[in-house]
């Protein structure tokens, strides 16, 4: 397996947060932290009349959060390499934070290119 790959999508969330450039900093660098991935940059943008995205690029590949607040909505992108990070903490982590009243996580299993292909031939 070369990673996990998270989906994670956030509704009826805390507007305030999911506008706040500086709170979604703040959370994206807690969650690269809970998952035990090292974080190597970060950069966001706040957008006019209102929303954030933010991109955080890790050692172990990235998370991107873009958010929605005037329907309460964020969707998030985790994905981490290797088997040494937890990419379901930092998702798990992000709906605390930003008060999320529902939520669906997909995760998918990245597998290499020779895992790929021997499935495809079963």
């Amino acid at each position: 397996m070369i990673g996990k790959h998270c989906i994670l999508e956030l509704c009826e969330c805390n507007s305030v947060k999911l506008d706040d450039e500086a709170f979604i900093r703040t959370t994206i660098q807690m969650a690269s932290k809970v998952a035990g991935a090292q974080l190597l940059n970060l950069i966001t943008h706040k957008f006019v009349p209102q929303g954030v995205t933010g991109l955080a690029l890790l050692a172990e590949s990235h998370i991107s959060i873009h958010t929605w607040p005037e329907s309460g909505y964020a969707a998030v992108d985790v994905f981490t390499c290797g088997d040494q990070t937890m990419p379901d903490k930092a998702c798990q982590l992000l709906v605390e934070e930003l008060q999320s009243k529902r939520h669906s996580l997909k995760t998918l299993r990245r597998d290499t290119p020779v895992m790929i292909s021997n499935a495809l031939i079963n």
